[in-house]
């Protein structure tokens, strides 16, 4: 058996703060129990950070806790849910599938109006583009 890890060395290696992981232990995010050392200092293993990586990517990817906590305790009842893992999994796929077209979507946008722009500076026009109706000049300006 290995030495295994501090949660100084678990919170480096995931980027997670010392106290973003007590919170995910007490939370049952963690598939299995953090063991103790006789003094009480938690010991983690290459599992543990395994775990936690992949529960850092749930989170990235907008899975709620509750989610979290829901697929950790299907994983810790063992054999025979495998179902309810995959339609856990596959509910959050479609999620994040949705959440990619939107912002490919929105990237598109963007994207389109940074080349207008750019064409329009590298013409020397750009006093053409969009302006706020506010900083437009009024008729008295004018006069002036």
């Amino acid at each position: 058996m290995t030495a295994g890890l501090s949660i100084g060395q678990v919170a480096e290696r995931t980027g997670l703060s010392v106290h973003a992981l007590r919170f995910y232990e007490r939370e049952g995010i963690l598939a299995d129990p953090v063991r103790r050392e006789a003094n009480g200092r938690r010991v983690y293993s290459e599992d543990d950070v395994e775990w936690l990586d992949m529960c850092i990517k749930f989170r990235s990817s907008g899975m709620p806790l509750d989610t979290i906590r829901r697929y950790t305790d299907l994983v810790r009842q063992g054999l025979g849910n495998e179902q309810d893992r995959l339609a856990l999994l596959r509910s959050h796929q479609e999620h994040v599938a949705a959440q990619i077209e939107e912002l490919t979507e929105c990237l598109n946008v963007i994207s389109h109006k940074v080349e207008i722009y750019q064409a329009h500076l590298d013409r020397g026009v750009a006093e053409c583009l969009w302006v706020a109706p506010s900083t437009l000049p009024t008729s008295k300006d004018q006069a002036v």
